[in-house]
């Protein structure tokens, strides 16, 4: 039988060490003491199915979520009444920080797959955390980690070619999959090509271009959205422009 939630104490042990989250997410650094009193806070609702918003752009905040299963698409307008991609999030990864300065999301999140998360209410952890410095710095970690996020992505689209792009896309998500305790070369990708493109700066042809032309280098092996790294060390070659073949050298 399939657990749908987490909800005792002894169980957020044991998923946060099969799933290797206990790194990433909040009780990192808490002691058992802490995260129980960390966990009487948390409300696990029913699980998100592709498509389903968390929140919109202009809602109340309320809380800080952590995905514990699946993934999310963070979203805001642009001005041709699109949508401008801001990022891709993995279980372990916390969303609604941008939110916290105004009171209100200025983004949109909403799921790839079926996503299950740890809905934290802000002002019982903000209470928490002006008793527990533990948690206080935890907090502290994951803000400066967001804040780090956007500066590579900044970085990403103002310097790098395409090619660059989309290696250091696929090397990202290759690290984070290892984090979590999965394959580093061996995933599936919840979102569309599209939505690669949006978030990089490409054109949806230039994403497709790419990824034909990196599965014909051995680079990858790509079929839909399962993704094969066939060579690492080159993608790492690409996207620190060392790398000496064809595929640094041509143009998109």
């Amino acid at each position: 039988m399939t657990s749908r939630k987490v909800v005792s104490f002894e169980n957020i042990k044991v998923a946060c060490k099969n799933c290797s989250l206990s790194t990433l997410c909040l009780p990192m650094g808490l002691t058992p003491e802490d995260i129980e009193r960390l966990d009487s806070i948390i409300k696990r609702g029913r699980p998100y199915h592709r498509g389903d918003h968390l929140y919109r752009g202009g809602d109340k905040f309320h809380s800080l979520r952590v995905i514990t299963s699946g993934s999310v698409k963070t979203y805001s307008p642009n001005e041709d009444g699109g949508e401008q991609v801001l990022g891709f999030h993995l279980p372990g990864e916390l969303i609604g920080l941008d939110a916290i300065q105004d009171n209100n999301h200025n983004c949109s999140a909403i799921a790839l797959e079926t996503t299950a998360v740890c809905e934290i209410p802000f002002s019982q952890l903000e209470s928490l955390s002006s008793i527990m410095p533990s948690l206080q710095h935890q907090m502290y970690r994951l803000l400066s980690r967001e804040i780090g996020q956007e500066t590579e992505m900044l970085t990403l689209l103002g310097k790098k070619s395409a090619e660059e792009r989309l290696a250091t896309f696929l090397l990202s998500f290759s690290e984070r999959f290892k984090q979590r305790g999965f394959s580093a070369s061996d995933f599936f990708l919840s979102m569309s090509r599209h939505e690669i493109g949006n978030y990089l700066g490409l054109a949806v042809e230039t994403v497709s271009r790419l990824f034909t032309r990196f599965q014909d280098e051995q680079l990858l092996h790509v079929e839909r959205k399962h993704v094969q790294l066939l060579d690492i060390p080159r993608l790492y070659e690409i996207v620190q422009g060392t790398d000496r073949t064809k595929s640094s050298q041509s143009r998109v």
